[in-house]
């Protein structure tokens, strides 16, 4: 009786350890992403404005980014990006993490959506090749929401990067000035099976095979944001 436990636990591990087990958490990470995505076509009136997301370069979808602490407060989250190809498609999506943390008076701890719309190439191009502080190496700002920002998106907007967050269904700006974003290497890896992909092979191959997970996040993006 003792052996087979001991067999059924090292067989346990071995699946564990299997890419497919490793991969899992990525696939749970890109279905809360489409959720997010679906959140914006059930309220385009109060929701980012369509004309902002038109013209976007990429978008990046954070879900459930946590903010903890008491005084000194931080953050942590993971998420997708995706970048237009020339094309106009979306690429395929890569796994990237924001860290940051803030001063101030803040106690306990608060979950929350985050979407970032990216308005150039040069913020991306950052970020693959190492990593970017918002509001340091790229001006970010609180996205304009709702009928009063698809006005707002008429004039010159100049931030690079504009960020939002979802609570409670409701979409509003909010400020990420101090956060940092990067590549995640190995959930990319576990992702698409493959050792040492790049970031850049990602965004320019669309041949790439696409889990599942991804596909329907493509999809459900293209529903909200379709090809002139």
């Amino acid at each position: 009786m003792q052996n087979k436990f001991i067999g059924l636990v090292l067989c346990l591990g071995l699946v564990l350890a299997s890419p497919m087990a490793a991969a899992s958490g990525e696939d749970k990470l890109a279905k809360d992403a489409t959720d997010v995505i679906e959140a914006l076509t059930r309220i385009p009136e109060t929701g980012i404005p369509t004309r902002l997301l038109d013209d976007a370069y990429a978008i990046a979808v954070i879900p459930g980014v946590i903010k903890v602490g008491f005084l000194l407060a931080g953050r942590y989250g993971k998420g997708l990006l995706v970048v237009r190809t020339p094309e106009r498609e979306w690429s395929n999506p890569s796994f990237i993490t924001l860290t940051g943390g803030s001063f101030g008076l803040q106690v306990g701890a608060q979950s929350t959506d985050v979407i970032l719309v990216f308005k150039n190439k040069r913020s991306i191009d950052n970020i693959v090749n190492g990593k970017i502080t918002l509001g340091a190496d790229a001006a970010i700002a609180a996205g304009p929401v709702g009928r009063r920002g698809e006005a707002a998106t008429d004039g010159q907007l100049k931030a690079e990067i504009y960020s939002y967050s979802r609570s409670r269904g409701l979409f509003a700006g909010i400020s990420l000035e101090g956060a940092a974003l990067q590549i995640d290497e190995s959930a990319n890896e576990d992702y698409y099976g493959q050792p040492d992909i790049s970031s850049a092979a990602i965004f320019g191959d669309l041949s790439l095979r696409r889990p599942a997970s991804a596909k329907t996040f493509i999809q459900t993006l293209n529903r909200y944001t379709p090809k002139p």
